[in-house]
């Protein structure tokens, strides 16, 4: 056996370029452990944003990482300068060429990606990997704008805690990637009390200025509708939005949602009517003006079996991001929130486009009347139609207007029209041509709501009716974790608003005539989900719907996303108030000030503490109090070590006396102290410190179950 005879050893101060443990690295000196790191926060820092970027910039960020792997397996070195610049000044040209296409946002979130990869791949010191780390930062707080799930928000706190290892790495070179992960953790959630303490309290203000959009593909409805559109819409499981009552829930047949209102009709397309965007264009700068119901309706009202029925719903509603500014509201809605335009078509207009959840409170009149008056304008744009198409469904209109002079009467017989004659609701129908009515009515006989809405709005007309088509959503899937419906895209529906006299505009849906259940049972009581929206969603959580324990884990899931929607990403000015309420009584500046200091005085006391600038209770690092316990535990034995005696020494002795006895226990012990004192007092590489660290610690695990025990004898 051999030991060492000192237990201090002068470190060579050549060596000291490879040792840094106690601080930084500096100059070109970049330790594999930091490097290592860095691969995983470019690809963990990049993977969020893979549907922002161009394909140029996905294939220089692709030759950076390359590059940069090649690096670190030592294959190649270090790009030189002049390449880095030419890839800077390529991509930024081509970005500029294609902005106008992606939109310039889009374009600035490439460029900053094409920075950070770049950046990422010419780093030769310490600073450029800070400056790495904190684009990072950068980066991910972008991403959070766009991402802001409850899934997505887990998944960027994981990548957060790996970009915060790369500077972790830095000043603790020498431990294993464990151990790092957990002082990446620690350092974040000490972040979490102060991170809580500014969102509780800092008032919500709106936007100082206004982020450009983004030029994403638009999901959802649009403000023009061809009869092909709303059957695409059915194949797609994406959730629209959700909503929850606050008291009364209305029953499956009456959830029509509101979203558009197209008036024009050329024979082929469904189009808004260009006043309307006229208006929703002036919306920012001059909000129309709509009656809100609650001042002319009382809030429940006795219907004609003399049953009290609810006159009013009230419901907040968290709408998914369509990029589009379409809001929904159950007839007639009317909403208080600010960010909120009621426009006189009745429906709820986002003053922007919906790039991010987004949540508003409404409320919905079912009682309540839809222009009693119609202008001359309106009662133009509702009654036109094309000269020369469609005769054989004017000779029917004509028909129907003789038999029932009495408009409401007409309308009904209209809507029993599709009842007796032979359709089929399909979301598959054969092909129509530029007599898209007639051949709907006279020959094919197959459609679905689209098609089964423009006959009838048609034929309205043609009677001299003002009608107009309205698309929304129908149904909802209600989830009784958390008392709330799901609306999803395949629920995309359409139906007729014809104007009566003293009724104003009345909904009538000949869709209920032909297919009753789709109604009043919900989409999947009339299609099978494997053939509509399921068919091109194989990975869809929907597919559990059959499954009922499944099933409920998935709406159990779905209610905690729904929570995080409503209480985190929708904590408004209101919440905040009834929060702060709730802690400090009257809600003073004086009161939030004193909170905000003694909170903030805690929290540094804390971190101060935590990071060792002030101790109530001097500690040793772990190594040597994972030693000296051992020591203690050895005087139970009658073996103490001397306060003059060093670790050499100690094992020496104790060597010299056990050995006969106590083999195995003299070999651990010894393999200990050879451990300790190389990670202690000798200049180890990041290699040899991580093998003297997991012998270190695996003989102490063996001592301590050696000595754990009642037993006073050496083993």
């Amino acid at each position: 056996m051999t030991t060492q005879t000192s237990t201090h050893q002068k470190v060579n101060p050549s060596k000291l370029t490879t040792y840094h443990a106690n601080g930084p690295q500096t100059g070109d000196n970049i330790s594999r452990h930091t490097l290592f790191w860095l691969l995983l926060t470019n690809i963990a820092v990049l993977s969020p944003l893979f549907d922002k970027t161009t394909p140029w910039t996905l294939g220089i960020c692709a030759i950076c990482l390359v590059w940069r792997v090649g690096i670190y397996v030592g294959k190649v070195a270090k790009p030189p300068r002049y390449l880095v610049t030419s890839l800077a000044i390529g991509a930024a040209i081509t970005l500029a060429l294609v902005s106008g296409e992606i939109g310039l946002l889009n374009a600035l979130v490439n460029l900053l990606i094409l920075g950070y990869a770049l950046k990422y791949i010419e780093m030769r010191s310490i600073r450029d990997v800070r400056a790495v780390v904190i684009v990072g930062y950068f980066l991910i707080a972008l991403t959070f704008i766009d991402h802001q799930s409850m899934l997505n928000t887990v998944h960027l706190i994981g990548v957060t805690i790996i970009n915060t290892c790369v500077l972790v790495t830095l000043y603790q070179s020498k431990h294993n990637w464990q151990h790092t992960a957990w002082i990446g953790a620690k350092l974040l959630l000490q972040s979490v009390p102060l991170a809580l303490l500014l969102f509780l309290v800092l008032p919500r203000f709106a936007p100082l200025w206004l982020v450009p959009n983004m030029k994403e593909a638009q999901t959802g409805l649009s403000d023009t509708l061809s009869v092909s559109d709303i059957s695409k819409l059915t194949r797609s499981s994406a959730l629209a939005f959700r909503v929850s009552f606050t008291e009364a829930r209305p029953i499956q047949a009456e959830l029509y949602w509101r979203a558009l209102v197209l008036e024009d009709y050329d024979g082929q397309t469904w189009r808004q009517d260009v006043g309307i965007k006229q208006i929703q264009k002036d919306a920012l700068f001059f909000p129309p003006s709509r009656p809100d119901p609650a001042r002319q309706l009382p809030t429940a009202m006795t219907d004609d079996t003399g049953s009290h029925a609810p006159q009013r719903y009230d419901y907040q509603v968290i709408v998914e991001p369509s990029h589009q500014p379409w809001l929904f509201g159950l007839d007639v809605a009317y909403s208080q929130d600010e960010k909120v335009i009621n426009l006189p078509d009745y429906r709820l207009y986002s003053l922007r486009n919906v790039d991010q959840r987004m949540g508003y409170s409404a409320s919905s009149w079912p009682k309540s009347q839809m222009d009693l008056k119609l202008t001359a304008k309106q009662r133009q744009i509702n009654l036109k139609l094309l000269e020369g198409t469609n005769p054989k469904t004017l000779a029917l209109a004509a028909e129907f207007k003789a038999n029932y002079p009495e408009p409401k009467q007409r309308l009904l017989a209209m809507m029993g029209y599709f009842n007796r004659e032979p359709f089929f609701y399909t979301l598959t129908p054969p092909p129509i041509g530029p007599q898209q009515v007639d051949d709907f009515l006279f020959e094919n006989k197959a459609g679905f709501c689209a098609h089964y809405a423009s006959a009838f709005i048609f034929m309205a007309r043609a009677t001299g009716l003002p009608a107009r088509m309205v698309t929304g959503y129908q149904g909802g899937e209600y989830n009784p974790q958390a008392d709330y419906l799901s609306v999803y895209q395949y629920m995309a529906h359409a139906w007729a608003e014809v104007w009566l006299e003293n009724e104003g505009w009345v909904r009538f849906d000949p869709t209920a005539m032909v297919a009753p259940n789709r109604i009043e049972q919900g989409f999947d009581a009339e299609f099978s989900p494997e053939q509509s929206y399921l068919q091109e969603s194989p990975f869809s959580s929907l597919r559990f719907k059959t499954m009922p324990w499944l099933n409920e884990l998935r709406q159990r899931f779905a209610s905690l996303d729904y929570y995080w929607s409503l209480w985190v990403l929708g904590f408004n000015q209101e919440r905040q108030n009834k929060v702060l309420s709730g802690i400090l009584g009257d809600v003073t500046k004086t009161k939030v000030a004193v909170f905000m200091s003694v909170c903030i005085s805690l929290i540094g006391l804390y971190i101060a503490y935590s990071v060792g600038l002030f101790r109530f209770k001097r500690e040793q690092d772990p190594i040597s109090a994972k030693y000296q316990r051992i020591c203690q535990r050895l005087s139970k034995f009658g073996i103490t070590r001397p306060a003059h005696l060093g670790p050499n020494a100690f094992a020496a002795q104790l060597i010299d006396t056990h050995q006969q006895q106590s083999p195995q226990f003299c070999r651990e012990f010894d393999t200990l102290t050879q451990s300790y004192v190389a990670l202690k007092y000798q200049p180890l590489a990041d290699g040899d410190y991580q093998a003297a660290l997991k012998r270190f610690n695996s003989a102490a695990k063996a001592l301590n179950w050696r000595l754990f025990g009642p037993s006073k004898q050496l083993k």
